[in-house]
């Protein structure tokens, strides 16, 4: 006996079928490269190195722990730590340390001729 078809729905379509087929961006060929290469974690353990060479991982932890006794141990979430030690964070990141990277990163992209 075979199945019966639904005759109010229609097949449904493979998922693969329905997306157009595109090139990915430039940015994302970038990112790809980075992440094949190793680049990426390379990148990643110098920032951290850098940070921790000029202070700024332990400002960051001087900065929670102040917010953490202000507000209580056990009425803070990580949320609100996160939401007040970001941009405090970003804006803090010495402009040497970015100057490095960013260094770093033109160096890789000429090199892997992108």
């Amino acid at each position: 006996m075979k199945p019966k078809s639904s005759v109010n729905r229609p097949p449904t379509p493979d998922v693969s079928d329905s997306l157009p087929e595109r090139e990915p961006t430039f940015q994302e060929l970038i990112n790809i490269k980075f992440i094949e290469t190793g680049e990426k974690e390379r990148l990643m353990e110098l920032l951290r190195e850098r940070l921790v060479d000029c202070g700024w991982k332990d400002e960051m932890k001087s900065i929670c722990r102040a917010f953490v006794k202000k507000k209580g141990r056990n009425n803070v979430t990580l949320d609100e730590l996160i939401h007040v030690i970001t941009p405090k964070g970003r804006a803090s990141v010495p402009d040497s340390v970015k100057a490095e990277l960013l260094q770093r990163i033109r160096t890789f992209l000429v090199s892997a001729a992108l």
